[in-house]
Order: C-alpha cells, then structure tokens, then sequence
C-alpha cells in the first residue's frame, strides 16, 4: 500500500532525536505539544507516546490529571490510525470510554496499533469505524486507566 503524508513525514523525522520529533509534530497538533506528549516511536506496527508527571499535566493528588490520560490515549490511537489512512480520508474520533482502576504513578506510556484487517478496511471502505487496541502503563509498569477508542473515517471530499 502506498504510503500516506504522515508516514512520508514520520519517515523524514526518523534521524532525529524524540524531542525533535515530538516538538514538530506538537507544532503540527498543539493540545499534543502544550501537554508535552513525546513520540518515542512512530512505525506501521505501532505508535507509543509518553507523558512525564509534569506540574502542567497534574491533577490535585500530584499525578497525571484524567484529562491528559485520555488525551494520551487518543493521541496514541489517533497517530496509529493516521499512518494509516489513506491521503483522501478524515479520521475523526468517534467515541471515547475510560474507566480509570486505579490510582497512576509517575509518567504514563501509551501503545496503539491496528490489526491487519482494521488497516484492509481503512483501504478497501469509503467510509468506516473501528475500535483501536491501546495499553496504558504507568512508571510502576500497571494499567492505571482502560480505554476504548471508537475512530471513524469518511472521505475528504463530499461526493
């Protein structure tokens, strides 16, 4: 399958150091570079996003707030999807549910990928929706927070 405009760029940025790509494409997505979401891996197979425990992403116990964890999330669903899609479709996020099992500790990762048949779809369906697997861990290695991420796509242009 040809590659799409973000997996072209995600390719020119590859060379570089996280911080770098994270500060291009927080230019390109500004909520992601206001919260300080760092890309620390953008490949087809998946995409893993971290969020250190910063004083601007805290909530009122001094940890990671539940807004920035969802935000995590559907970052990372979102880039995963979009090295996907193809160039005439928009991804928009469908529905979001999180169920927060316990409390977070220190900095949170995020992994998203789709499967095989997820990305036939995204080729072969004009317009679709699908559940996107992501694993949310904290600095202690746990699931602080399980999420479902419902994407859809539809075409650019309105026939």
């Amino acid at each position: 399958m040809k590659p799409n405009r973000l997996t072209r760029l995600v390719q020119k940025l590859q060379p570089y150091p996280v911080w770098v790509r994270s500060w291009m494409v927080g230019r390109a997505v500004k909520f992601t570079g206001t919260a300080g979401i760092q890309y620390t891996v953008m490949t087809h197979e998946k995409v893993v996003v971290h969020l250190s425990n910063k004083p601007k992403v805290r909530n009122h116990i001094g940890q990671i707030h539940a807004a920035a964890m969802v935000l995590l999330a559907e970052t990372a669903t979102g880039m995963a999807l979009g090295m996907h899609i193809p160039d005439d479709k928009i991804p928009l996020i469908k529905r979001i549910e999180a169920d927060f099992v316990k409390r977070s500790q220190g900095a949170m990762q995020a992994e998203a990928w789709l499967t095989d048949e997820q990305i036939q779809a995204l080729h072969e369906k004009e317009k679709g929706d699908i559940n996107i697997a992501v694993s949310i861990t904290d600095a202690s290695g746990e699931a602080p927070i399980k999420t479902t991420m419902h994407w859809a796509w539809i075409p650019k242009k309105r026939a």
